[in-house]
């Protein structure tokens, strides 16, 4: 008959304020945590002396994080969802875990190939070739507008008839092309692979995600960078047209990156604005429907339409095309911290950027619009730009 080993005093410790919160754990479930990277070790202390042993005591945030860890105990979660959960909640994860997690974000999000023949021997144009075979006789399609918007396009279209005959004269390109939703899952695979696409690909992605809309002024805009600015330009775009700030190759092997080196405060920082965004969206649609179900069209289609017109729009499209995970929201937590890497690198190839015009309603959904400008603008206010109605 083995005996159990006996639980230590700085265990107890950590057992008794569990309960005293009621929750009961074990010794056993203290070393299981350790195990997985969500509770440090006890600190070390001195000895007994007379042969008695050593004593140690809990970190000081294991306290906190055994009652964490004890609200979500329970099969089918795992040790990186349960470190972004805590880590979310402000308690203080092992960092190595938390990075872990959001290191493990990136290499779930894998290519179609990428569980085949590696594909380190052949080159870009090369690799998009086989991919466009494999799509092509798949289902896998980047999803250019979700039934929801669709619906909600419809509806508004149904009621106020089509956009305004003067958003023609502001879109300069009278035959654009129109993208199937096979063009637009090669663009972004281009993207994924070579770290940019051309103005004119991205012009293109742009009206293919708003098809009601015979004229896009803002992918208009894009299309037209060149042209319009082209001192500017010349600093900032590569010879085909690409956005030159931006890291070459995989932008995934940058997100890795982020993952292991950014500062915790904006990995934070950027998982709430995740979350943010997602429910800024959602309320968003919420708040359409009760209008057009209302029969009375007010601030939230308004908010909607610029979306569409503007950026804002494609993080409601993001939403509504992919199923919330813990995992997913730690990749668009680094995401949105890429996109401000690489405005503060724009800012160093420009200095004096306009960044003000974040502000324009449905340029930016708000939650991001705050963190880019903590990024760029750093703590000066920043003047507000009203929008006429």
């Amino acid at each position: 008959m083995t005996s159990s080993k006996p639980t230590s005093a700085a265990d107890q410790q950590l057992i008794d304020h569990a309960a005293r919160h009621g929750f009961t754990i074990t010794a056993k479930q203290l070393a299981g945590w350790r195990a997985a990277g969500l509770l440090p070790g006890n600190i070390p202390g001195g000895g007994l002396g007379q042969g008695r042993g050593s004593t140690s005591t809990p970190a000081p945030e294991s306290f906190d994080l055994v009652l964490g860890l004890a609200r979500l105990a329970g099969p089918g979660k795992r040790p990186g969802n349960r470190a972004l959960l805590l880590f979310a909640d402000g308690l203080r994860v092992p960092e190595a875990s938390v990075r872990a997690a959001f290191r493990a974000s990136v290499d779930a999000d894998r290519l179609p190939d990428e569980d085949e023949v590696p594909s380190d021997e052949l080159d870009l144009d090369e690799r998009l070739d086989r991919l466009s075979n494999q799509v092509a006789d798949s289902d896998q399609r980047v999803t250019l507008v979700p039934a929801r918007a669709r619906r909600i396009d419809e509806r508004i279209a149904r009621t106020l008839g089509g956009p305004p005959a003067e958003l023609s004269e502001l879109d300069c390109n009278t035959d654009p092309p129109r993208l199937t939703a096979l063009d637009a899952t090669m663009t972004a695979l281009a993207a994924t692979l070579g770290g940019s696409v051309p103005l004119q690909d991205i012009g293109a992605l742009l009206r293919a995600m708003s098809p009601g809309m015979p004229a896009h002024p803002f992918a208009s805009l894009v299309e037209t960078t060149r042209g319009d600015v082209p001192e500017a330009a010349s600093r900032v775009l590569a010879d085909d047209d690409s956005l030159a700030f931006l890291p070459e190759g995989d932008p995934r092997d940058v997100l890795r990156k982020l993952a292991d080196t950014a500062p915790l405060e904006d990995l934070a920082a950027a998982w709430r604005t995740a979350i943010e965004v997602r429910e800024w969206a959602l309320d968003l649609c919420q708040r359409v429907e009760d209008e057009l179900d209302a029969g009375q069209l007010g601030e939230a289609v308004t908010e909607w339409l610029r979306g569409r017109l503007f950026l804002s729009g494609l993080s409601v499209i993001a939403t509504l095309s992919e199923r919330w995970t813990l995992s997913r929201n730690a990749f668009s937590a680094l995401m949105w911290l890429f996109q401000c890497q690489a405005f503060v690198n724009l800012e160093s190839e420009l200095p004096g950027c306009q960044w003000q015009l974040l502000q324009i309603p449905g340029l930016a959904p708000p939650p991001v619009r705050d963190l880019i400008l903590s990024k760029v603008a750093g703590p000066e206010p920043v003047t507000t730009i009203e929008a006429s109605s």
